[in-house]
């Protein structure tokens, strides 16, 4: 498995191209710039599978609808967020106005699913609390996780954006920490970390430290 991630948008988002030995694709989050994100897939003669949305954000969904148009492929994508992602209420102005919204979403995403595409295997995870249908994405051959805004190097999601939650942000932690030590932590956004590395030295997940 290959990870390329693009540092993208106004609010430096990462979006994950997770890849094959065949030349097939899973897009992690195709927040901004969806130029780039096309000429990264078609440089490499990648072949999309599906589009992996972690949460509903705008900064995190704004570019799916040019790059599915641009690279026809199905979209998963958890219902509670999908519900409310491309509706006027996820504006950021003046930053970002109504994410376009994809042809469909063809897969709804819940806890505790497993599949397979582009011959990857991978479990969802609902984790919550940044926003109200937040996943993640765990491909345990790799050691992978494609967390989205839950956990980052060194700190955490918001919780005081709308849909934001103390208790579930603290129940999405605690699942993820589960988690082997070992487990390579792609962010949705700045650097890769690992599970052991949060463990040891995060503040935000010490006993307590959300109130």
């Amino acid at each position: 498995m290959d990870v390329e991630t693009l540092e993208i948008g106004l609010f430096a988002s990462n979006c994950h191209i997770i890849s094959n030995d065949k030349g097939d694709a899973l897009v992690v989050d195709p927040g901004d710039e969806g130029t780039r994100i096309i000429d990264a897939l078609q440089r490499r003669n990648l072949k999309v599978a599906y589009y992996l949305i972690t949460h509903g954000h705008v900064d995190h969904v704004s570019a799916l609808a040019e790059v599915a148009a641009a690279l026809p492929a199905p979209v998963a994508m958890h219902p509670l967020d999908a519900k409310w992602a491309f509706q006027p209420v996820n504006q950021m102005p003046p930053y970002y106005g109504t994410p376009k919204a994809p042809p469909s979403i063809d897969r709804d995403l819940d806890d505790g699913q497993e599949w397979t595409d582009a011959d990857l295997t991978y479990r969802v995870l609902f984790t919550p609390g940044h926003a109200p249908g937040h996943v993640s994405f765990y491909f345990p051959d790799a050691q992978a996780l494609f967390c989205g805004d839950v956990l980052f190097q060194g700190s955490i999601g918001r919780l005081d954006l709308p849909g934001g939650n103390v208790k579930d942000m603290e129940n999405s932690l605690q699942k993820l920490l589960a988690l082997p030590d070992e487990t390579v932590v792609y962010t949705g956004h700045g650097p890769a970390t690992t599970i052991g590395q949060e463990r040891r030295t995060n503040p935000f997940l010490r006993s307590g430290a959300l109130g």
